[in-house]
């Protein structure tokens, strides 16, 4: 019933606060103004104390509803699903596919779609039914909505066994928001996958696979740095009912940007988990296959176009272009797990390797030597110069560098919505977020700051090339003949000799790698091509070198075997 509009923000927005003060839940300006309560059921000699005391205690209870830390979870799921829907995925990505695999690890861990204990007397547990979010209107239903095991018919049944002390819990010190929050952080079982905030990440990705959409998993986790996926303080988008403090912020509160390799590791384990088939077949006109992504990355990295037919003879000569190779078949331990997008660019890295050698000296003499042809070229495209190209992607790798570092460094981690840990400390926290925004304000009035710009539109490309910027050079249709030389009717390189970046891959089981890189081992030029597609795939250079060493042990496995004692320079 309180309609004024906020000094601050001048929004009608209020909410109540535990001492029944109104404040604005826009700018969270806490103001004088308490809730006026018409109750005749008291005594007149009652002091006004106890009847404000009684009314906090109502206000905390009927404030927020009962929640649990997979509702969380599926919430979060069902806002990154929308998210990958808004940028063109299959629309069959949430309610089919996803859905699913969230219903089968609710069932394989036992919160949901299983039978409940005997003797269990607790309350059941919400689970999935439809698509429907929990703070809207239950007319329509849908595949991802949490649905309470008393309007199921029965037919699901939950197994509460991981909040069996729930009662236990709430009687003690501990303060959650949620009903399981501290037993979710307590509970350590090992045949079961706990979920985290990374984990919804793999869960879209390996529903994404399964589609075998477009989206690698470097554009993925670029989507989300970038703000398109929801990932940051995804708890702001959870309905006002279900409170989220104390140990909740814990599970749900992340202060770092998802690690590529820990999101890739966590899919395979949540596929094997789950059980599930091998996946859709990876063809060679999936966007996946190596010749695609090669194909991608070349003109990204602006290389010539006619370098994608050595990539296709090298991913063709050491048959990994094959669909049981590229195929994920879950659980299955004897086949080595694909990571396409650093395949791809572990490829392109191989061919420069075999055309250029990368070793700080011969490069930069063929450059040379296709610039002397350059002169003499009157007909048809330029010859290929790696020595302009390194120049031309140098100045602009190290702008989208810096860019990407201050954008990082201004990232505020922190959301608007004030969170606390314990009951004590929220009237604090509350006060201090209120001085903050005002300062923020007063100041920003002072120095007539300038808003921040939109975020940028999302892309596949993050560094794009034409012929009709005038201002960079474009290498697309520059052409490899100025470095290669013609035999038996066959353009080959000039240089026969190749370098190996290891001799002998270590063990993944004892060293977690198949190869170990540090930049003062390996030439200048070599580290600098790994740099740029570490930059494009934001991974490790370490990545992307354990995939062209196992790249070249394919390549040159039977002079390998031939030569049991070598030197690292080979004949091709």
């Amino acid at each position: 019933d309180f309609n004024e509009r906020c000094a601050q923000c001048s929004e009608v927005n209020w909410g109540l606060t535990d001492g029944g003060r109104f404040y604005c839940r826009s700018c969270h300006n806490v103001t004088e103004r308490s809730r006026e309560v018409v109750n005749t059921d008291f005594i007149s000699n009652t002091r006004i104390q106890a009847i404000s005391k009684g009314l906090r205690k109502q206000e905390k209870n009927d404030g927020g509803s009962e929640w649990y830390v997979c509702e969380g979870f599926q919430l979060a799921l069902k806002k990154q699903a929308e998210a990958l829907e808004a940028l063109g995925v299959c629309p069959q990505l949430k309610d089919e596919v996803l859905c699913n695999f969230w219903r089968c690890y609710l069932q394989k861990s036992k919160q949901a779609y299983c039978n409940r204990p005997a003797g269990e007397t607790l309350k059941a547990l919400s689970v999935c039914n439809s698509s429907t979010d929990v703070d809207s209107e239950p007319e329509s239903p849908g595949p991802l909505h949490l649905l309470s095991l008393s309007e199921s018919e029965g037919d699901l049944q939950t197994d509460c066994s991981f909040v069996s002390s729930t009662s236990k819990v709430s009687e003690s010190t501990v303060f959650s928001g949620s009903v399981d929050g501290s037993l979710y952080l307590r509970k350590n079982q090992k045949d079961t996958l706990r979920m985290t905030m990374p984990m919804t990440l793999s869960f879209c990705y390996m529903a994404l696979l399964w589609l075998r959409e477009s989206m690698t998993l470097s554009d993925l986790l670029r989507f989300v740095v970038e703000g398109h996926i929801p990932y940051l303080n995804i708890f702001q988008h959870f309905p006002e009912k279900m409170k989220l403090c104390g140990l909740d912020l814990k599970i749900f509160c992340v202060e770092s940007w998802p690690v590529y390799e820990e999101v890739y590791n966590k899919m395979l384990e949540l596929a094997a988990f789950l059980d599930l088939p091998r996946f859709p077949d990876i063809t060679d006109s999936c966007f996946l296959h190596p010749d695609m992504l090669c194909m991608k990355y070349l003109m990204e990295a602006n290389l010539p176009d006619e370098l994608h037919n050595w990539t296709c003879r090298v991913v063709k000569k050491i048959c990994i272009g094959e669909v049981d190779y590229l195929t994920l078949v879950p659980g299955n331990k004897s086949t080595r797990k694909v990571k396409y997008d650093v395949l791809a660019a572990a490829v392109i890295v191989v061919v420069l390797k075999l055309l250029f050698l990368l070793d700080d000296h011969y490069e930069w003499l063929l450059s040379d030597f296709a610039e002397e042809r350059n002169k003499n070229n009157k007909e048809g495209g330029p010859y290929f110069e790696l020595k302009k190209w390194y120049k031309v992607i140098k100045c602009s790798l190290d702008v989208e560098q810096k860019k990407l570092d201050e954008e990082r460094a201004k990232c505020l981690w922190r959301c608007e919505k004030p969170l606390f840990y314990s009951v004590k400390k929220k009237s604090k926290v509350l006060k201090r977020r209120q001085m903050v925004v005002s300062l923020q304000n007063q100041f920003g009035k002072l120095s007539s700051s300038v808003q921040p710009a939109e975020k940028p539109r999302p892309s596949s490309f993050q560094l794009r090339w034409s012929e009709e910027n005038t201002d960079e050079i474009c290498f697309h249709g520059h052409s490899l003949k100025g470095i290669l030389q013609e035999k038996c009717g066959f353009l080959t390189t000039i240089n026969p000799d190749y370098w190996l970046c290891t001799v002998k891959l270590c063990s993944e089981k004892l060293c977690g790698r198949v190869a170990h890189y540090r930049e003062v081992d390996f030439p200048q030029s070599y580290h600098f091509v790994l740099r740029l597609f570490s930059f494009l795939l934001r991974v490790q250079p370490s990545y992307i070198h354990d995939e062209v060493c196992m790249i070249e042990q394919k390549l040159f496995h039977k002079k390998l075997c031939k030569k049991p004692k070598y030197n690292t320079v080979l004949k091709k």
